[in-house]
């Protein structure tokens, strides 16, 4: 039996189809398709379609970029654009989508500086969700200590969404945490003035936060 054909280093028909793309439309479909390849090749073109004016054919490239997981994290972090806001926010939300630890510092930085509330939303879950298990518990815990700082900072934001996301990225960060780690102390802490008396001004949030203080309660007596 004949061994197969090696995969090609890109999926040229399929970034080719983007680069000749001469409508919205044309755009959003040709971006879908080089998403759903999720080829490792495909990733620095669904990069360049983050900066282009398109919503739609922006989601289907994050889409695509999140698939592709780390693999997709060194061309977001080499192509991003100082100078496009709106491709700036959509990495933010295709590095919050998937965890890898080298995002950090932009998650960082979004949660405490973008004016966009639906990116520092994005940074703020994301930062509850990196996964860390390939680095040694001592680069763990430092890089979970960066994240809890961020999350605190970003329980006094104005937008009630973000805070919402905040107290998501609480709970998800606690509970990668050992029980006797001195941070969760911290983060119950936000947690607890979130859903306390008074609480947040936003029942949403106030609920959120209960709900996390409750699996975070479960998880302890387990």
């Amino acid at each position: 039996m004949p061994s197969p054909t090696p995969a090609a280093t890109e999926p040229t028909e399929l970034i080719e189809a983007l680069r000749e793309a001469d409508s919205s439309m044309g755009l959003l479909l040709a971006t879908r398709r080089l998403a759903e390849a999720c080829h490792p090749g495909a990733a620095t073109s669904l990069v360049e379609v983050l900066g282009f004016n398109n919503p739609g054919a922006a989601v289907a490239a994050v889409d695509g970029l999140i698939a592709l997981g780390e693999q997709a994290v060194e061309p977001l972090l080499a192509n991003l654009d100082g100078h496009n806001y709106g491709a700036r926010a959509w990495a933010v939300r295709a590095l919050a989508g998937i965890g890898d630890v080298r995002g950090l510092e932009l998650l960082e930085s979004a949660l405490a500086c973008d004016i966009g509330p639906s990116v520092r939303r994005a940074a703020a879950r994301g930062l509850g969700q990196l996964q860390l298990s390939a680095l040694s518990q001592s680069e763990q815990a430092r890089v979970r200590q960066r994240c809890l700082e961020a999350l605190l900072a970003g329980a006094g934001d104005g937008e009630w969404v973000v805070r919402y996301a905040v107290a998501t990225g609480l709970e998800q960060l606690l509970l990668g945490m050992e029980k006797t780690d001195g941070a969760q102390t911290e983060g119950l802490g936000a947690l607890q003035a979130f859903a306390g008396d008074p609480g947040d001004d936003t029942p949403v949030v106030r609920l959120r936060a209960e709900l996390a203080l409750e699996r975070l309660a479960d998880q302890a007596r387990n």
